[in-house]
Formats: structure tokens, sequence, C-alpha cells
């Protein structure tokens, strides 16, 4: 079979999916936002998009599963998973519209935002009556951007961070973020004839690169600290940010 990814391209795409599982293993977030920027710069941002989307999910039940507290966290954040939907649809309407590298170049600039914001750690903290107003809102955005670069952190990843969850809801929550928005995506991309056989195939051999990196990443985790592991992988991502945005200019 004739594949539209050369060989290359197919064992750097495996070769990112195993990073971005150890990264999330170790930390339990970060896949889509470690394995994104790395698979637009092999294959290009809509061509990237397919490849995330079964890996992602993926590695979201490994850890959602681990975490637990599925029926609380889905009663305490619907209203912001609902809107998501239409946000997306809207970012991939606009996707299907704009040039595949200023697209990149917003996600470049969306990388940089959160790096910034997450190796600052601001002490952000939402007072209890703004937690059911602002939850849709959040969703709706990050839909929106999810549905234009594929990340699916801002502004969701802060939102419920100002919240101050305990670990387990914190990871349920915004993996049930991720998850709604890759079965979504995977819908739209779908329809925008994107979702290629190619990619799909590619994807499916993925997932066994994911579920060997969560569980490496996740052994790390127990045997060392993941701060220094988290800051080399947000200076990467810094690094590759930098290049999706200069790419443009």
């Amino acid at each position: 079979m004739d594949f539209n990814y050369s060989e290359w391209q197919i064992a750097a795409v495996l070769a990112t999916y195993l990073f971005a599982a150890v990264a999330k293993g170790v930390t339990g977030l970060g896949f889509s936002t470690t394995c994104l920027p790395f698979l637009a710069v092999i294959v290009g941002l809509k061509e990237a998009l397919p490849l995330l989307i079964i890996p992602s999910i993926s590695s979201n039940l490994i850890v959602m599963r681990a975490a637990g507290r599925f029926q609380e966290t889905l009663h305490r954040f619907w209203p912001m998973l609902l809107a998501t939907i239409p946000g997306l649809v809207l970012g991939l309407w606009t996707l299907d519209r704009v040039d595949g590298a200023w697209a990149a170049a917003v996600l470049g600039a969306v990388l940089l935002l959160w790096c910034i914001f997450a190796l600052a750690k601001p002490d952000l903290r939402l007072a209890d009556r703004w937690e059911r107003p602002l939850g849709p809102v959040s969703g709706f955005l990050t839909g929106v951007l999810n549905g234009v670069t594929g990340s699916q952190v801002m502004p969701s990843m802060p939102y419920l961070m100002a919240l101050h969850l305990d670990r387990n809801m914190f990871i349920q929550a915004i993996n049930l973020s991720f998850t709604m928005s890759s079965l979504i995506m995977a819908i739209g991309l779908q329809r925008l004839g994107l979702f290629t056989p190619d990619a799909l195939l590619v994807s499916i051999a993925g997932t066994l690169v994911v579920a060997v990196g969560v569980t490496i990443g996740t052994r790390i985790g127990k045997a060392l600290a993941p701060g220094p592991f988290r800051l080399a992988v947000l200076v990467i991502l810094m690094v590759m940010g930098l290049s999706l945005v200069a790419r443009v200019i």
C-alpha cells in the first residue's frame, strides 16, 4: 500500500507519540500539547490534526481510568464540556478557510502563551460564584482555539487550575475536556476530508506506542520528581512554538 507519508515521517510521528506519551505519564497532562507542534513541523498542521485524535484519546482514557471520580466530575463540569461543541464547529469552519501555515503560527502563539503561563505559575483563584457562568465561556473559547489550531489547553486549563481542584478531579476534568474535543474533532476532520485512511492507520499503530510511553512515564513519575522533566518539556514547547511563528514572519 502506498502511503502519503514517507518512511522517515512515519518514524518521526511514532517517535513523537512516544515522547508525548512519556510526558503524559509523568504529569497526567499534555499529550496533545506536546505532540502537536512536532507533528505540525513533520507533516503540516492540517495533516497533523487527524494523526493526533486516536492516540490522544487512548492516552486520555488510560489516565482517566487511574484518576477515577468520573461521574462526579462529569456532573460538575458538563456545561463547560457541552459548550466546547459549538466552539469546535466554529473553529473547524475557520480552519477550513485559512492557510495551514497561518493556523500553525496561531498554534505557536498559543503554545508560547501556555508555556509562559505554566512557567509563571500564577496563583489564580476563582470565586465559587463564577465557576458556573465562566465554565461555558471557557469551554466555547477552548473549542474555537482547538478547532483552528488543535491545541486543547487554553483557556480551559487556567480555568480549571483557578478552581483549585484536588489532583484526581483536576486530571479527570481536563482529560474529559480533551476527550470530548478529540471526539468532535474526529467528526469534523472527517467531514473536511482530512481524516484519510493513511492517517487512520498510522494513528491506530500509534496507540501501542502511546500505551508503552504512558507506562514508562508513570514509572518515571513515581521514581523521580516531575518538576525538572516538566520544565524541560515546556522549554522544548517554547522552542517549537517560536519555530512555528517564525515560519510566517
